[in-house]
């Protein structure tokens, strides 16, 4: 579903990541793992268009986007959930959600019942304000709003930074069950380790902008995944 090769990103003239290979299947979750600040974040930020990447390829479903812009990646397929969720404080939880339309054709414009069975709590608060809500029903929230525009890859960065225990467990329910569904790929990146290794179908570990592993789960050691993000 989703294939990048040899992607290089500058932030001006500091090379933040090193020829980065990454695949995410539909049906599976692909994590991202690697201390603060190796890139995880920028490498996301690249794959949706939100920054422009120096050189290397990104390829959706078989159709390559070249530099394309955060509003080409979303119409395209590609849904974001960002680090610190950025959900809007003075909107309603509906008025969240509903700016996920502005990329989607008028006649699918609509919030479906499914986002409702896997979020509950944001049918109960759909006239309260965004800044109103608890971390992790901002969190839940932000999943919501980019699982509204369909997509075919689905970016998660940090789902479980600040949040309540019991959020984590229902995050991670749902992203078993969107897994389970089979119609899109999971990027996951995260630092909780047992949260991503007990979801993950594969792993790419980054060190140093560089990936030094990158392995599915049949083949990966626990030890050497742990020892690759935390040292």
């Amino acid at each position: 579903m989703l294939d990048v090769r040899g992607l290089t990103l500058k932030y001006g003239q500091s090379q933040i990541l090193y020829d980065i290979d990454l695949t995410a299947e539909a049906g599976q979750v692909t994590a991202v793992m690697g201390m603060n600040g190796v890139g995880k974040t920028s490498l996301l930020k690249a794959i949706s268009g939100r920054y422009p990447y120096d050189r290397g390829t990104i390829t959706l479903d078989g159709v390559p986007l070249v530099h394309a812009s955060a509003t080409t990646c979303a119409q395209a397929g590609i849904g974001l959930v960002p680090q610190g969720r950025q959900i809007f404080p003075l909107l309603t939880v509906t008025e969240n959600m509903e700016t996920a339309f502005a990329c989607l054709p008028r006649t699918e414009r609509g919030i479906p019942n499914r986002i409702y069975e896997l979020f509950p709590v944001l049918k109960e608060m759909a006239n309260r304000r965004g800044g109103d809500l608890s971390g992790g029903q901002q969190q839940q929230l932000a999943i919501a709003r980019a699982l509204i525009t369909r997509p075919k890859v689905l970016l998660l960065d940090e789902p479980t930074e600040g949040i309540q225990p019991n959020i984590i467990k229902q995050i991670g329910r749902v992203i078993s069950q969107l897994r389970e569904e089979g119609e899109m790929a999971v990027v996951l990146v995260e630092q909780f380790f047992d949260f991503a290794y007990e979801l993950a179908d594969s792993f790419v570990a980054i060190r140093r902008g560089a990936v030094e592993l990158n392995e599915p789960r049949s083949e990966v050691d626990r030890e050497r995944l742990l020892a690759c993000v935390t040292i």
